[in-house]
């Protein structure tokens, strides 16, 4: 059993966050068959550190992280903020109130055991102590689809081959209490 903390991001965590999302991208864009798209892939890993950036400027108000460490090591994050521009334009407007859930990561060596759950559970709980009641999350990942579906039900938006044939995008919309039954 591994011991571990889910807690805010402090900026002495900057570096080891910002390896921990080059590690799990790299990894992601490896499974999914991607990794020959260099160029999509280091601007995932980059716009990661600018919310990681733009988190710890704001003191969480303009994004907001939880990270999971394990033995001085970052095994894991989770964080919400604004709904992305793709959201917005794929939903026509329909979601731009609420805020998106994302950045959801979990270390190779750590996938499948439970952590990701955690830190799910962790944000929603940070999510409805601020008055929330619902929120949205996408997903362009097919391994990472198959885990929201799981979690959430069929998406209330497919983008069909929106990056490519066979490749959707898939949107949800979750009401809080119904994930933390």
């Amino acid at each position: 059993m591994v011991t571990f903390e889910i807690r805010r991001p402090r900026d002495g965590d900057i570096q080891k966050v910002n390896r921990f999302f080059r590690l799990v991208i790299t990894d992601t864009f490896r499974k999914e068959g991607i990794e020959q798209k260099i160029e999509d892939m280091e601007e995932e890993i980059e716009s990661k550190r600018k919310y990681l950036d733009y988190d710890l400027a704001s003191n969480g108000q303009k994004r907001y992280f939880l990270i999971a460490v394990a033995d001085d090591e970052v095994i894991g994050s989770i964080e919400y903020g604004p709904v992305s521009d793709l959201i917005r334009t794929c939903t026509n407007e329909a979601l731009k109130d609420l805020v998106e859930v994302g950045t959801v990561f979990v270390h190779p060596d750590y996938q499948g055991k439970g952590f990701g759950n955690s830190l799910l559970n962790a944000m929603f709980l940070s999510l409805k102590k601020k008055g929330m009641e619902e929120f949205c999350l996408d997903s362009g990942y097919d391994n990472a689809q198959k885990i929201w579906k799981k979690k959430f039900g069929e998406p209330d938006y497919s983008l069909k081959d929106y990056w490519g044939e066979g490749l959707d995008h898939l949107i949800w919309k979750v009401k809080i209490n119904d994930v933390l039954k």
